[in-house]
C-alpha cells in the first residue's frame, strides 16, 4: 500500500499522528472485537489511563487559532468521557468503536475518515473565518474558525471535535485514514496511544500502514 501524505502547517502545540487502514470486510460486515467494546467501558482496564494534564493541554492546542474548546465545542475526547461514564457510548462499527476506545482512555481526540469520501491532496491547518461543515445526518453545522483541521480536496473534513458528515464510515467503508490530535508535552504518550490503536485494529484483521 503507498504511503499517505499529508501536509501539516506549522503549529507550535499541535503534534498529529495518522495512518490508514485498509478493513478485510466491509465495516457492514465485520464485528467489533469483544476487546474493544470492552474498552468501551471508562473502567475497563487499559495500557493508558486519562490524564488530567493531557485534557488541559489538548484544550491550549485547540486555541492556538483563536477558537473556545468549550461547551458544545470541547474536544470529542470529552464527550467521550461524559458518554462512556453515563453508559450512553455505544458500538457504531470496528473502524469508530476502536477509535472511541483509544481516544476515550489516551485522552487524545481521534478523527476516523472514509478514504474513498474523502480525496488527496490532504493537509493540516487551521481553518479560516466563515468555515463550516455538516457532522451529523441531521444537517447540523459546526462553526470551524480557528479550529486547527484536516483538509481534503474539497475543504476540511475532520477535527478534534466533530467529523464531517461527508467523508464518515458507513456500513461499505472499508479503507479509512486515521488521524490522532496530540499535543506538546505528550509526545511519548502520543507514541504509546499509535501502537496501541494498531494493535487493536490489526486485532481486528485489518492491515495498517503509515
Amino acid at each position: 500500500m503507498p504511503a499517505l501524505s499529508v501536509d501539516v502547517a506549522p503549529h507550535p502545540l499541535l503534534r498529529a499522528a495518522w495512518f490508514v487502514t485498509t478493513f478485510p470486510t466491509p465495516l457492514g460486515e465485520l464485528a467489533t472485537p469483544p476487546d474493544v467494546l470492552a474498552l468501551l467501558d471508562a473502567n475497563a482496564a487499559a495500557p493508558l489511563a486519562r490524564d488530567e494534564r493531557v485534557r488541559a493541554d489538548v484544550r491550549d492546542m485547540l486555541r492556538i487559532g483563536g477558537y473556545r474548546p468549550t461547551g458544545r465545542g470541547k474536544p470529542a475526547s470529552e464527550y467521550l468521557v461524559r458518554a462512556a461514564s453515563e453508559g450512553a457510548l455505544g458500538s457504531i462499527n470496528a473502524a469508530v468503536d476502536t477509535c472511541n476506545a483509544v481516544s476515550l482512555h489516551s485522552g487524545f481526540p481521534i478523527s476516523v475518515v472514509d478514504l474513498d469520501r474523502a480525496w488527496p491532496p490532504f493537509r493540516i491547518d487551521v481553518a479560516p473565518e466563515d468555515s463550516r461543515y455538516v457532522f451529523n445526518a441531521s444537517g447540523q453545522e459546526i462553526d470551524l474558525a480557528g479550529l486547527v483541521c484536516l483538509f481534503d480536496a474539497e475543504g476540511p473534513c475532520a477535527n478534534a471535535v466533530r467529523d464531517a458528515q461527508r467523508t464518515k464510515t458507513y456500513a461499505g467503508s472499508t479503507r479509512t485514514l486515521s488521524v490522532i490530535w496530540g499535543c506538546a508535552g505528550h509526545e511519548a504518550r502520543l507514541d504509546d496511544t499509535v501502537r496501541w490503536y494498531r494493535a487493536l485494529l490489526e486485532g481486528a484483521g485489518a492491515t495498517v500502514a503509515d
